[in-house]
């Protein structure tokens, strides 16, 4: 039998963040959630999916998230996990990070 899976999208700098994780409970700190488990897409080698590869960078060694409650905006349980996101707060679109281009010559 495979583990609960959860969706949770919730506010951080305004921009909506999508992670996904095996557990989501009611945090032991007062009016937090505590988010813990997250789940990260393994890739050796190419960078497939750069939002995925900042996500893991920022949250990758973290055991647990303790995000305020008004912070989250949703939690589904869901089948598989898709694609992680970062998305602008007003407009919904997902945050992509320029790709970094050598400097001008002079």
């Amino acid at each position: 039998m495979s583990k609960t899976l959860y969706k949770v999208t919730f506010l951080n700098h305004g921009k909506v963040y999508e992670l996904y994780a095996r557990r989501v409970e009611s945090g032991r700190l007062w009016g937090f959630v505590e988010v813990a488990e997250l789940v990260f897409d393994v890739h050796d080698g190419i960078v497939v999916d750069p939002t995925e590869e900042r996500l893991r960078d920022e949250f990758g060694n973290t055991r647990a998230l303790h995000l305020p409650m008004q912070a989250v905006l949703r939690v589904e349980e869901v089948e598989k996990k898709g694609q992680s996101a970062i998305r602008d707060a007003v407009s919904g679109e997902k945050v992509v990070t320029p790709f970094p281009l050598p400097a001008k010559p002079r």
